[in-house]
């Protein structure tokens, strides 16, 4: 039988997997979800922003919409969650979360699959941001009922949804399966996460005595209102002002994961879809799906390596971040790695130091924070990644219609 630790082990390894893997599909199928409604929108005409070629000479293309609205619609609704999240979802049961987390996954996956434009392909994605969000807040919060350990499965569970995710989609839709039809065999995924919260993770003592004095403070809260000041400490609640006090220290890990995140996202959903290459063995849809992959890759291996090796200065992450993002600009502007293998490798060193970044930042709050403050101080951090993916979008939209509107050649 497996013993209680390795069940919980186990159980937040898939609770990382389903609540990341949504996200994933989404920008996975950026590319194909666009390029899919601009070919409907515009039947006949050529899905480009750039002006016709000479015969003799090839000119950059691009989506007539960046992939960074597709990022936008999926990290917005999760930004507004996690800077809400924290002030009040905690007075929530987890098992209320948890079913919200579940259904709006799977709706994500319908909606998207039977999309009839664009805006309603965009809902979709909104659908998956919301599941992501408020999971990733409940999911941390949830893990400061059980040893630390528990952050390392959960992250490496969220890197492993990174690379299934991106190789599902990207091996069944060049198997020939229809990126609708791909996303209806997503639907899987929600009842994963149902049967890992519910039925797998073995829930400590302390964790059923916060959701009776929740659901207890809901039915009698004029009673409690008597004895409050002495009823928050049994719960651990915190204060307001306690919370907002909490946050300053909480900057120094969650800056450089912020930055990180503003560089990563750039690169993927700004570049990627510009640094492709004309006659090779990849189509330009394949390319994009499989610098996902790649990506996705180097996140999992990084996520799932905190009690093997672990980084205590995380500035030095953003710092070689950005010098991906130098690298990787100049070479839509000039051209000059000529194999993209090498291509690959910058992508997978991408994907080393965003997985690094997250796995690092939130194993050392467990370590460096106080007990009675960790169930927040964790909640709290998720904003960190959220706040660096939305700037990282702003900024990619207008960066790749500038870069388009340049008439670059190949």
């Amino acid at each position: 039988m497996i013993s209680e630790k390795w069940r919980n082990l186990i159980g937040f390894w898939i609770l990382g997997l389903c609540n990341n893997f949504a996200y994933v599909i989404m920008l996975s199928a950026a590319h194909d979800i666009l390029k899919d409604q601009e070919q409907k929108d515009h039947v006949g005409s050529h899905n480009t922003t750039t002006t016709p070629a000479p015969v003799n000479e090839s000119y950059l293309e691009c989506n007539e919409i960046s992939t960074g609205a597709i990022l936008l619609a999926d990290i917005l609704p999760t930004l507004i969650i996690k800077l809400t999240a924290p002030f009040f979802i905690l007075h929530l049961s987890y098992r209320i979360r948890v079913l919200t987390c579940v259904l709006f996954s799977l709706a994500s996956f319908l909606v998207v699959s039977y999309s009839t434009g664009i805006w309603m392909s965009i809902i979709g994605v909104v659908c998956a941001s919301i599941s992501g969000g408020l999971g990733e807040t409940t999911y941390f919060a949830f893990s400061s009922f059980f040893e630390k350990n528990v952050i390392s499965a959960y992250s490496s569970g969220t890197g492993g949804a990174g690379i299934f995710g991106a190789l599902s989609y990207a091996g069944l839709t060049s198997a020939g399966l229809s990126p609708r039809k791909t996303l209806l065999v997503m639907t899987i995924i929600p009842a994963l996460m149902f049967i890992s919260f519910f039925i797998v993770i073995k829930k400590p003592r302390q964790f059923y005595q916060k959701e009776y004095i929740v659901k207890y403070s809901e039915d009698t809260s004029s009673l409690l209102k008597e004895s409050e000041d002495a009823d928050d400490k049994i719960k651990g609640r915190l204060t307001l002002k306690e919370k907002l006090l909490l946050l300053k220290p909480l900057m120094k890990y969650m800056i450089p994961l912020c930055l990180v995140y503003i560089a990563e996202y750039f690169i993927n959903q700004g570049l990627y879809e510009l640094l492709y290459f004309n006659h090779i063995w990849l189509s330009e849809k394949e390319q994009y799906r499989w610098y996902q992959v790649d990506y996705q890759l180097g996140v999992f291996i990084s996520r799932s390596s905190v009690n093997v090796f672990k980084i205590n200065k995380l500035w030095t992450l953003p710092v070689l971040q950005c010098v991906n993002v130098a690298i990787l600009t100049a070479q839509v502007f000039l051209r000059f790695i000529p194999n993209i293998w090498i291509i690959f490798a910058l992508v997978l060193f991408e994907g080393l130091l965003g997985g690094a970044a997250f796995v690092n930042t939130f194993y050392k709050i467990s370590e460096d924070i106080e007990a009675e403050f960790k169930e927040f101080s964790l909640a709290a951090a998720t904003i960190a990644d959220s706040v660096g993916i939305s700037i990282a979008g702003a900024i990619s939209i207008p960066a790749h219609n500038r870069i388009c509107s340049l008439n670059l050649k190949m």
